[in-house]
């Protein structure tokens, strides 16, 4: 069986690395897996860049000034917003001819537009991974308090100056609702949450959804750190909390709860553990208010390091106000550190309270006493291993192999 992978990059994000790792693992099942992308750093020969340069750019610009042309002008929010009118020609590619099936998983930003997904499903049976609510609302990727997408977009927040009842969204709605009653589109959900608000969806409520988990390799935190606390400069004598985000500050992370509930511990002489956060921060001020002992390390490129600092680590915190399924969580848990987290979202599938984490409620009190417990009861490591290597990527490979026999009867 021929499969490819369409997805913006091959190591560019979450979504880009599972997906990554999804096709080595269904090669590794004996699929003639392959991933077609925009950008690439992996250097695999099973990687395909379908466009670069300028060309890769164009759909990009048009699809942004289109959204200008109907938010009043307005730059303000226009990266959170996606419409898919512009993309890249890939229906015909040679790898998308060739294939029996195609896996669409993060194709925004002007990789492919409504239309050329049409093309292609009418071809060939095609799974679409749903690793953020894009599918599921007109224009955002995550959309927060806001339920119009249960019945129908409109009047959009991020539309400024321009929202109304026949917005962008409006259309936008109407035009994927078109594409999904007609194009037949199996779309999995990387979490038991993403499942329940596809559930919601009235774009989405009607199709066929089913709910994989994202590929991970728990083997690869489990071994000995490459480095030792002295060559990451972390204090030998103290527990650690790990925070790690591309950009800490993001306001999606929502650090300032994780602030709030590490200065009830600071408060209440819980003096025996460092906070460590990792990645970038925008605000220079974002962490002046924390009175915990803290050190900051911006982002870290280099996939063993990031491994170490996760094997010295005892709790491993997420506040963010959402995640589609979590997989900092997941990595601090294969390498035996306590997940703490909010359990509103995809995190409920790492974390039971008690037995594979701990989790809290979205206020610094809750947060506190998680991690405080985190610290006073760790769960031992060995439950907690066998918790991420539900996850493993061979698994999840079968189950997408399964799948797709039943869609191409191979």
């Amino acid at each position: 069986m021929k499969v490819v992978l369409i997805n913006h990059s091959d190591s560019l994000g979450g979504a880009s690395v599972v997906t990554f790792r999804l096709m080595e693992a269904m090669r590794g099942a004996g699929i003639d897996a392959r991933m077609l992308v925009t950008h690439s750093t992996t250097g695999s020969p099973h990687v395909t860049v379908a466009a670069s340069g300028i060309r890769r750019r164009i759909p990009f610009i048009k699809e942004h000034l289109r959204i200008l042309a109907h938010n009043g002008l307005s730059r303000a929010d226009l990266f959170k917003v996606s419409t898919a009118t512009d993309g890249l020609p890939l229906s015909r590619h040679p790898l998308v001819r060739e294939a029996d099936a195609v896996i669409l998983n993060w194709v925004n930003q002007g990789m492919l537009s409504l239309d050329e997904i049409a093309l292609i499903a009418a071809a060939k049976p095609v799974v679409w991974v749903l690793h953020d609510m894009w599918n599921m609302t007109a224009l955002c990727h995550h959309a927060g308090l806001c339920d119009r997408y249960t019945s129908h977009c409109h009047n959009c927040h991020l539309l400024h100056g321009a929202a109304g009842s026949h917005d962008l969204s409006y259309r936008t709605f109407d035009c994927k609702r078109r594409l999904y009653e007609s194009a037949g589109i199996t779309f999995v959900a990387v979490s038991s949450w993403l499942e329940e608000k596809a559930r919601l969806s009235a774009l989405t409520c009607r199709q066929h959804v089913e709910m994989i988990p994202n590929t991970f390799d728990a083997s690869l935190f489990t071994s000995k750190p490459r480095c030792s606390r002295e060559e990451l400069g972390l204090p030998h004598d103290r527990k650690i909390i790990l925070f790690c985000a591309a950009r800490i500050d993001d306001p999606v992370k929502n650090l300032p709860l994780a602030v709030d509930a590490l200065n009830l511990l600071a408060d209440n002489h819980a003096d025996d553990a460092t906070a460590v956060f990792v990645g970038n921060i925008k605000n220079p001020a974002a962490l002046s208010g924390l009175r915990f002992p803290y050190i900051h390390v911006p982002l870290i490129s280099d996939a063993e390091i990031m491994r170490s600092y996760m094997a010295h680590t005892d709790v491993v915190l997420s506040t963010s106000h959402y995640e589609s399924f979590g997989a900092t969580l997941l990595e601090g848990q294969a390498s035996g550190a306590v997940p703490v987290g909010l359990v509103h979202d995809g995190r409920a599938d790492i974390i039971a309270d008690g037995i594979s984490g701990y989790a809290a409620s979205p206020n610094a009190v809750s947060v506190a006493e998680a991690i405080d417990r985190a610290i006073c009861r760790p769960i031992p490591a060995d439950r907690l291993r066998h918790a991420a290597a539900r996850f493993d990527y061979r698994n999840i490979a079968g189950r997408y192999i399964v799948l797709l026999k039943k869609l191409t009867g191979k």
